[in-house]
């Protein structure tokens, strides 16, 4: 995606959710977008596939998806709806954050994903539910047989997180968005959750988006990691590089927040200071110089920082590059 905008025009005035956001994900590889809370990530997502509804709207950008062999990429933000709905789970399938709240409650798992797969693919009912069976076994979900018939409320909360996991896999889309696949799950079965993603991208070879807040996640499975603030990425690059030498202060910030093994038990936490301002009151200049521990008087509050290129590390920082003088 290029430079894309995402707001929600409200009676109080425009939020700008995401703010020129600029990315790409390679086939076979991780990107996480991380960030607090409130920072642009699941709006990013909803974006790529035109899910936001009103009072949000896509106002700028491109959101190229470019084909497997030679050709034209296709702007999915200039796409008619038609064409759009070929690229949904076809293409580009999402996991979206509660499975509870995404998955129908009066219709079976299974009569879910064969819905998806029969939307996509010429096969025939018996097909597709042989299909629905096989990614629920993929999955890790016991008796798929029987499952299969199970509705969501029937399941436990990992079962459903799996079973949209196959529901988003049941087509083989080039580009996987999972937003926030591991909320709210035990830690042992969120290992579970990020190797069977894991797993299923080195067989499939598709692309994953992983929208998350917990930098431990994105260590684990990213190739590369995009932090966002305030609807913006401030610092993108390795996955190695921006968590073990983070170059932006907000970014240093998370790092620092993260629990530590082999930390002495009566050591605190240092939580990144101040809060994230009102959507209507965004700071001039960089917008998170109010809580920064590096700000500049009348710099830093003054100059918009254009992202900079600082070893490995793409940054959006006054104390990088030109602008630092």
């Amino acid at each position: 995606m290029r430079s894309l905008r995402t707001h929600f025009e409200l009676g109080d005035g425009v939020v700008k959710a995401v703010d020129g956001v600029s990315l790409s994900v390679p086939r076979g590889r991780t990107l996480a977008v991380v960030g607090e809370s409130g920072c642009g990530k699941s709006v990013t997502a909803r974006s790529i596939l035109r899910l936001v509804e009103k009072p949000a709207r896509i106002v700028g950008g491109e959101i190229l998806l470019h084909p497997d062999s030679d050709g034209e990429p296709l702007d999915l933000l200039a796409a008619k709806d038609k064409r759009l709905r070929q690229v949904r789970w076809a293409d580009i399938a999402m996991v979206f954050q509660e499975p509870m709240a995404s998955l129908s409650l009066v219709h079976t798992i299974g009569d879910q994903i064969i819905e998806a797969v029969r939307l996509h693919e010429n096969v025939g009912k018996q097909a597709a539910r042989e299909r629905a069976i096989e990614m629920l076994g993929r999955v890790g979900i016991p008796d798929p047989q029987r499952r299969v018939d199970s509705y969501p409320f029937q399941l436990s909360g990992g079962m459903r997180q799996r079973a949209m996991i196959a529901m988003a896999l049941s087509c083989r889309p080039r580009l996987l968005i999972a937003d926030e696949p591991t909320t709210a799950l035990d830690v042992t079965t969120q290992a579970q959750i990020l190797d069977l993603l894991q797993d299923l991208q080195q067989e499939f070879g598709m692309a994953i988006m992983l929208i998350t807040h917990d930098l431990g996640v994105a260590a684990q499975v990213a190739d590369e990691v995009a932090v966002m603030y305030l609807g913006e990425v401030v610092e993108q690059g390795p996955a190695s590089a921006v968590l073990s030498q983070p170059k932006h202060p907000y970014t240093q910030a998370l790092v620092r927040s993260v629990p530590r093994l082999g930390a002495r038990g009566q050591e605190r936490l240092v939580a990144v200071r101040g809060t994230v301002p009102p959507p209507y009151e965004r700071p001039s200049g960089c917008r998170f110089h109010p809580r920064c521990d590096a700000f500049m008087a009348g710099k830093c509050d003054v100059t918009v920082p254009t992202r900079v290129r600082s070893d490995e590390i793409d940054v959006a920082c006054l104390l990088y590059g030109e602008e630092k003088s």
